[in-house]
């Protein structure tokens, strides 16, 4: 069993939870993730290991409730504890002085790409940051973000905070200022991920993405996370997260997350038919 040790709401939503998971912490390294299950009988889920404490041997992890698992994860207390956490998982991010590096993040991604925009501002690059959500309340770890970066924008659908519009146009901006970017990451919804991808591969700046949303078992058994990469297959939770993301087939990727979508709507409607109201959250 895994205690919660703190537990905070940071958006509508979005929650952070540091647990006691101490072989986990003293081996977890920036852009790994985990594979979480909160009961005996739950499901599997993979989440980013946002941070990690290996002297109090604790990571953290930040989820957004949208499925049955992580709602039931959001009624959870300190003192509570999770059944399983299995990590770390996934190859870690290649950490190194690339020069000038480019991290854009969106809604829960953006609690993935800070330990590898931390990772990256020690390893001596100068590190720009780009901050997507639909409105400023879903602009989480702005000030973490803020922090470790040389620069930072932040990009919002409404104009509520920062430019408005999408992380897209926040890379755009810095290409018609002549920035010149050795190497971007983009972690976030698939979607975002995708024209990301595009839109460095037309500015020409080499991208990895993360593709830890289609996930299940986490150990390249169950073939959930299968995925062509260039003329190769590749399982996500082993060969990843990250990959380039000039050549994903992101028609792919979309598909396969809706391989359950089914399963996982009836799954949610159970629990809330057992639990009742959770608008509270």
């Amino acid at each position: 069993m895994f205690e919660i040790t703190s537990k905070e709401k940071i958006a509508t939503k979005e929650y952070e939870m540091w647990v006691k998971a101490p072989q986990v912490a003293s081996h977890a390294k920036p852009g790994q993730f985990a594979v979480i299950r909160t009961s005996h009988n739950g499901e599997r889920i993979p989440l980013t290991i946002a941070d990690f404490n290996a002297e109090k041997g604790e990571i953290r992890l930040i989820f957004q409730a949208v499925g049955k698992t992580t709602y039931e994860m959001a009624t959870m207390k300190v003192g509570d504890s999770l059944q399983d956490i299995a990590g770390p998982l996934g190859r870690p991010s290649e950490i190194k002085k690339y020069g000038t590096v480019l991290m854009i993040g969106g809604g829960v991604g953006i609690a993935a790409i800070l330990p590898i925009l931390k990772a990256l501002k020690d390893a001596g690059n100068k590190v720009i940051t780009i901050l997507g959500g639909r409105s400023a309340d879903l602009v989480i770890l702005k000030d973490e973000c803020e922090k470790h970066s040389d620069e930072l924008i932040v990009t919002t659908d409404d104009g509520s905070m920062g430019m408005k519009g999408v992380v897209t146009d926040g890379m755009k901006v810095l290409s018609k200022r002549g920035e010149k970017i050795d190497q971007a990451w983009s972690i976030g919804p698939t979607v975002m991920m995708k024209f990301s991808a595009y839109t460095a591969k037309d500015l020409g700046i080499p991208i990895f993405v993360s593709l830890n949303p289609i996930m299940v078992d986490g150990t390249g058994m169950c073939g959930a996370c299968r995925v062509t990469v260039g003329k190769n297959i590749r399982f996500a939770c082993v060969d990843g997260p990250e990959f380039d993301g000039y050549e994903v087939n992101w028609d792919e990727v979309m598909n396969r997350l809706r391989q359950y979508k089914d399963q996982e709507k009836i799954s949610l409607e159970n629990y809330m038919a057992k639990v009742g109201d959770l608008s509270w959250l």
